[in-house]
């Protein structure tokens, strides 16, 4: 159990320090003052990770995170103010990028799996990427121009 809190650990600050860089750079929230916030979300997640293998229950541990996110930035709760106002500090966008790369990285630790599948995957999974990105784009830009936002 120790080494899953060491490599949790790990990894949560890890994409916790690339979360506050991309914070600072698209958001211009300064590192010193987005790191109290990052620092909850941190411990959140951990104890969620912990909780999730201590309880013998089927339960994910995105739940208990969700759970105990919640619980402690309820108005009773004592602490919530500085609970909320520093995590206010981090940008939902900011984080997405870091997570998103570890999950690309985590599936990719197989690459002779992937190897496997050919040239033809690479192509598909590009072409699907593409038209991801093109209909999200384009979604988009038809709810911004309904809106009159541009």
């Amino acid at each position: 159990m120790l080494k899953n809190i060491q490599e949790w650990t790990y990894i949560l600050v890890i994409i916790g320090l690339a979360g506050v860089i991309g914070n600072w750079a698209g958001y211009d929230v300064m590192p010193l003052k987005a790191l109290p916030g990052m620092g909850i979300l941190i411990a959140v997640c951990l104890v969620g990770f912990i909780l999730h293998d201590l309880i013998p229950i089927n339960f994910p541990s995105i739940a208990y995170i969700s759970i105990i996110g919640v619980v402690i930035s309820m108005p009773w709760m004592p602490g919530s103010d500085y609970v909320v106002k520093w995590t206010n500090e981090i940008n939902l966008l900011a984080l997405t990028t870091p997570i998103l790369a570890y999950a690309g990285i985590t599936i990719g630790r197989s690459w002779a799996d992937f190897v496997k599948l050919g040239w033809r995957t690479l192509i598909i999974a590009t072409l699907v990427l593409l038209g991801t990105f093109l209909g999200s784009a384009i979604i988009a830009e038809v709810v911004l121009r309904i809106q009159g936002l541009i």
